[in-house]
């Protein structure tokens, strides 16, 4: 899957991995979000990823010409999970149209854990 935009001068293609990388930095950014998450499914293990592995915690596809993005995030113990989960949909759905121009139709938020945050 590529996201696409056509212009008048030409057509724009932006990778897959492209809006994964920056909607996961947009969403480690919010307040309450300890960090990525990537879940073995074979095993059930979740493991906090580290910033170089952003993408690893985001699935992006297009539907109906709008992305799609899910969020595997990793919550910091006692805040607001409803709280949290609400910013980062703002957050990451904002940052990303305005960085890609491309429109934004669903955000599903997978809270994969909690970590306490000394």
């Amino acid at each position: 899957m590529k996201g696409q935009m056509d212009t008048e001068l030409g057509k724009i293609i932006v990778d897959e991995d492209v809006l994964a990388k920056y909607a996961g930095s947009a969403a480690v950014e919010c307040f309450g979000v300890v960090g990525m998450a990537s879940v073995n499914m074979k095993d059930g293990i979740v493991k906090l990823l580290k910033r170089d592995n952003l993408r690893h915690g985001v699935n992006v596809s297009l539907e109906n010409e709008k992305l799609m993005i899910e969020l595997h995030i990793i919550v910091a113990y006692e805040v607001s999970i409803l709280a949290v989960a609400e910013n980062l949909v703002d957050n990451v759905k904002y940052k990303v149209e305005e960085y890609t121009g491309m429109e934004v139709g669903k955000i599903v938020v997978c809270v994969e854990g909690v970590k306490v945050v000394s």
